[in-house]
């Protein structure tokens, strides 16, 4: 079942320091991941292609709201969970609810930090934490053309004439 990769933290950093125990190689990356597009599955084979074990750090409603106003997300927490734990590619999801991903990078403990080529390394939220920790940061591009936002706002469009 995908429900069984959604974990809550405490037993997402248990699962990590399993997989790093068996010389598994832990990518990282975040996000909301509403209205789930090519662009989103694009970046997110690239980020496990970095290593052994995908951990997929997802915005909670809250704080998908706080992000992205108060009619963002499109999609619910729940489904968006499963959704993305129904990709062969993602090992595990563990929810956020923080500003940042901060809080969960450290305690996963990454070996690759992950985001899109829209971020430089210096900007990238842990990027300093991973890097003390004898790990990598990484940057994936990204497919022109795609964005929940965009996608949006042409559903919008289509719908208002």
């Amino acid at each position: 079942m995908t429900e069984s990769k959604i974990l809550a933290r405490e037993d997402a950093a248990r699962q990590a320091d399993q997989w790093r125990a068996e010389g598994q190689r832990i990518v990282f990356t975040n996000g909301c991941f509403d209205i789930v597009h090519l662009g989103h599955i694009d970046y997110l084979e690239k980020a496990r292609a970095l290593g052994d074990k995908l951990i997929l750090g997802l915005n909670t409603d809250a704080s998908v709201s706080r992000l992205k106003g108060p009619l963002r997300p499109v999609v619910n927490e729940y489904a968006r969970a499963r959704l993305m734990a129904s990709l062969a590619f993602v090992d595990l999801i563990t929810l956020f609810d923080e500003p940042t991903p901060l809080e969960l990078i450290q305690v996963v403990r990454p070996d690759v930090l992950v985001k899109g080529d829209d971020y430089t390394i210096e900007n990238i939220v842990g990027s300093d934490f991973v890097i003390q920790h004898g790990g990598s940061v990484e940057t994936v591009p990204l497919v022109a053309g795609y964005s929940t936002t965009a996608l949006i706002e042409k559903i919008r469009a289509a719908y208002a004439q």
